[in-house]
């Protein structure tokens, strides 16, 4: 699947990053972070919200909104990244869809009909988040309604499936089950969060991104989700399980590494078939 003119998924292509902060904390800061990844990553995927519309307190920050935000997100575009973005309803694909590459369906709302066709319609690459909610077996019926508007450009997201209260498990199982149908991403960060953990707001647990991301890499995976921020402590929203920007060239070149090597043992098995 060509996602962007730089970027592309398939069984032998090397995993793409996504990465980004949680949410847009200002347009100067959007254009640091998307400038240093660039450097750090090569071609990638630039991530971030536009409006986080499930915080756990309403006095949280949400972010700028949907006008400002697709501001910031298609000036990003036009200088050659390519972007994703999440939408809430479905009045947002449309509008998001002339700003973005990608559109992101939040786990919250990755069963809502009207949102999934209306991010069909618009011919862009949908992501769906796995709800941690729902069965890996069961999300696929999501993506069905998505390519039912005749657009097949979808991928999977893994983030982990609730585990009691405050607390989420990744089921590594879910990987092949999702990536029998669709291409599938692994959000290494989401992953480790604890939510509501810290009452008004989740906690986490950064110190298992790379475990759980070395875990899927293995596996096989088309694409790693990482929500990365210069200073975790002040973001302004998932702080406590992004991952510090100055650790993420290290992760790079040992999960870049491991993607290698296992599509290349699977490159030989299925010739050797």
């Amino acid at each position: 699947m060509q996602i962007s003119p730089s970027l592309k998924l398939g069984d032998r292509e090397p995993f793409v990053l996504i990465a980004g902060p949680c949410v847009i904390e200002s347009e100067e800061h959007v254009q640091f972070l998307a400038q240093a990844l660039r450097q750090i990553a090569g071609p990638f995927v630039f991530k971030a919200s536009f409006d986080k519309a499930n915080r756990s307190s309403l006095g949280s920050y949400r972010g700028p909104g949907l006008k400002e935000g697709l501001r910031i997100l298609g000036n990003l575009r036009q200088q050659g990244y390519t972007v994703l973005t999440d939408i809430h309803e479905p009045f947002q694909a449309e509008l998001a869809a002339e700003s973005v590459d990608i559109l992101q369906i939040p786990a919250f709302l990755c069963r809502q009909t009207d949102l999934l066709v209306a991010a069909g319609r618009t011919g862009r690459v949908v992501n769906i988040k796995k709800g941690q909610f729902v069965s890996p077996y069961d999300i696929h019926l999501a993506a069905e309604k998505v390519a039912s508007t005749g657009n097949s450009k979808i991928l999977l997201t893994e983030r982990g499936s609730c585990f009691g209260y405050n607390n989420l498990v990744v089921d590594m199982r879910a990987l092949p089950i999702l990536r029998s149908r669709w291409p599938v991403v692994f959000d290494a960060t989401h992953s480790v969060q604890m939510p509501g953990a810290a009452g008004a707001h989740s906690g986490g647990q950064p110190e298992f991104i790379e475990p759980l991301a070395r875990a899927a890499v293995a596996i096989g995976i088309d694409g790693l989700f990482v929500e990365v921020h210069e200073a975790p402590e002040r973001a302004l929203s998932d702080g406590a399980n992004a991952l510090r920007l100055d650790r993420l060239p290290g992760l790079l070149a040992r999960l870049r590494a491991l993607d290698t090597l296992v599509k290349g043992f699977a490159a030989a098995g299925q010739a050797a078939v």
